[in-house]
């Protein structure tokens, strides 16, 4: 995500720019409240002593906590995590979650390193910023090649330093204080932005054929529920391999080969295509789910769908958003479409602080319930201002925290 802050910035500046925001508000809204650099050594298994950066930024806490996940990857850097800190910002007050926004990365590559590396690195990680997080303070959660285990250790380290705090993370496994319904939360979340919008239009899930670019947490959970609902998802594919066959693909099968192999590589349930063509074939709805910038300037000219819904973070440049917007294709901006995630770990956290666990229907509904609120919100500010959703979701963020931010004073 090259200049990633830059680009999250720009969509922030035109929204300001419709709201006539002045300079003196605008300053401390885009300038992160605190960034903090750790350097992790750990010994690791074969004896050789390793380095690893990692990184937190805590970017605005107007209106809560600081809030956001923590991802392991060998290309995480200082502007990647400020980038996607600023977007948990808005995204938390797009959904009305009482959240602010943060992020942490560790540059690694985690399929270097076993399970016991893995874990002395998390807690290395944790001992550098535990007197800068807490469950009223900043609550991480899991991201990209992170997951309840990690969550599990963060729970634990912190513990030993502040006794006994479930709330300071979630997405814990169930059985630490998790919430049920947490896992496929983002990618459900996904699917009920794609209803609301396709509903629009006079269609249901059922009615639209889905490409689905990523596999991890976010694409799978995604691709499954459509599959369940009818829709008919033609195209997947992770950084092994990539399938499309417009008739449909067998989700069910693909996820089970991906639960035995951890990767699509191999899955001989469909037709092979090059990972680079993937998003380019045709389907009614576009969700890259898994790294960002994957929409660019050079491919946006080119993609073959109606709606792109944005189960990433960041996955369109802001030159290919403005090709989109040339082209009529909706976008489903990743600040709304994939908030399924923070608002369950809301969830989590107020079952946390109340000891009392919801089952799966209660965090289903409501997780619909604000999700399908938060659209009426976005459409209504769309109309209002004639402006695209991605604009509308950044100005109904925007208002909300600028209006935090006065009351709580400078």
């Amino acid at each position: 995500m090259s200049n990633a802050f830059a680009d999250v910035n720009n969509y922030f500046e035109r929204a300001a720019a419709i709201l006539q925001l002045p300079r003196e508000v605008v300053e401390p809204l885009i300038t992160p409240h605190r960034e903090i650099r750790v350097e992790c050594t750990i010994r690791l298994d074969n004896g050789h002593v390793r380095t690893f950066t990692g990184y937190r930024v805590q970017h605005d806490n107007s209106r809560g906590p600081f809030k956001g996940g923590l991802r392991f990857h060998p290309e995480v850097d200082i502007d990647e995590v400020r980038a996607l800190a600023s977007l948990m910002t808005w995204k938390t007050a797009v959904v009305g979650v009482p959240y602010g926004g943060a992020k942490g990365g560790i540059a690694v590559d985690p399929t270097q390193l076993s399970s016991h590396e893995l874990e002395r690195l998390t807690r290395k990680f944790v001992a550098g910023i535990h007197d800068l997080i807490g469950d009223h303070v900043d609550i991480p959660a899991p991201d990209v090649n992170t997951n309840a285990q990690v969550m599990a250790w963060i729970m634990d380290e912190y513990s030993k330093f502040h006794g006994f705090h479930p709330g300071v993370v979630t997405g814990k496994p169930v059985d630490l204080f998790g919430s049920v319904g947490r896992d496929e939360a983002t990618g459900r979340g996904v699917v009920i932005a794609c209803e609301e919008l396709l509903r629009t239009c006079g269609q249901e899930i059922s009615d639209a054929r889905y490409i689905v670019q990523g596999f991890g947490n976010v694409g799978s959970h995604t691709a499954r529920i459509l599959h369940e609902r009818g829709g008919r998802v033609v195209g997947i594919g992770d950084h092994t391999a990539s399938y499309y066959d417009i008739a449909g693909l067998n989700v069910s099968a693909a996820l089970a080969h991906v639960k035995e192999r951890r990767v699509l590589a191999g899955w001989t349930g469909g037709p092979h295509i090059q990972s680079s063509e993937l998003l380019l074939q045709p389907c009614d709805v576009l969700v890259p789910a898994a790294l960002g910038g994957v929409i660019t300037k050079d491919n946006a000219q080119h993609l073959r769908c109606r709606i792109v819904a944005e189960g990433a973070n960041g996955p369109t440049t802001p030159e290919a958003d403005q090709i989109l917007q040339q082209r009529g294709i909706t976008v489903l901006p990743d600040i709304y479409a994939n908030a399924g995630g923070v608002t369950v770990s809301y969830f989590e956290w107020v079952q946390n602080i109340q000891q009392f666990a919801w089952d799966e229907t209660r965090v289903r509904l409501e997780l619909e319930r604000i999700m399908r609120t938060s659209f009426a919100h976005l459409t209504k500010a769309a109309a209002v201002h004639r402006v695209d959703l991605r604009t509308a979701a950044f100005i109904v963020a925007i208002e909300r925290v600028a209006r935090a931010m006065a009351q709580r004073g400078v």
